[in-house]
């Protein structure tokens, strides 16, 4: 069974961009749901996944709508958190350099990303991503639709576009929310790793694996 994640951080770390009001109602609300869900639709099925990317990758396979919403949930939600730090840095190395050859800068990139975001009809997430070799490109997927799927692409950063992740402290107002989001929270030294994997150096970030019933509260 799958076991909710700690946040990698305290509550009210990420303030005032995502007050701690917020991380308890999405982490402990929205992202506990799915865990929940997902792990009934699993018992009842009988399966005993060896990773949550196992589950992502055979429930979109075949077509089993509900298992790959709760499962994919799950993992966006799982990689969103740990793509979030309260001691931002600047990009720099090679991540620096792929965002310059990519889009000009970071405040290009900004752009770029809070431009994908906001012209993203409903609920969703944004994707900063490398390709194979390392080249970054930016892309929105709807509803519970994550990179999992797609081999030669490794996800470096994401930022949730459902209305729940920030209508607390933003009510309506995405773009004031993606600015504030890309100006504070992203962990860049995270990307860098994820960058370095899409190059065949190193691993790229795996969800928690499942644990014994009896370890899941």
């Amino acid at each position: 069974m799958f076991k909710l994640p700690d946040l990698p951080y305290a509550y009210d770390a990420l303030q005032p961009t995502l007050s701690d009001k917020t991380l308890h109602f999405h982490h402990d609300k929205h992202h506990a749901t799915y865990v929940n869900t997902l792990n009934d639709l699993l018992q009842k099925a009988g399966k005993s996944p060896s990773s949550l990317e196992e589950v992502i990758i055979e429930s979109a396979r075949g077509g089993e709508k509900k298992v790959f919403n709760n499962a994919a949930q799950i993992w966006n939600h799982t990689f969103f958190w740990t793509c979030m730090t309260p001691r931002m840095a600047a990009p720099t190395g090679d991540l620096s350099d792929a965002i310059t050859q990519a889009f000009g800068g970071v405040e290009q990139l900004k752009t770029a990303f809070v431009a994908e975001g906001v012209g993203h009809f409903g609920s969703g997430w944004v994707w900063l991503l490398a390709e194979k070799g390392g080249a970054l490109s930016i892309k929105s997927t709807h509803d519970a639709e994550d990179l999992v799927t797609q081999a030669d692409v490794t996800p470096l950063l994401v930022c949730d576009l459902w209305e729940h992740a920030y209508y607390l402290d933003h009510q309506n107002n995405r773009k004031g929310f993606l600015e504030a989001w890309f100006d504070a929270l992203p962990n860049w030294e995270f990307a860098a790793a994820q960058l370095a994997a899409a190059k065949g150096q190193g691993a790229a970030w795996r969800h928690p694996a499942p644990v014994p019933a009896e370890q899941v509260a």
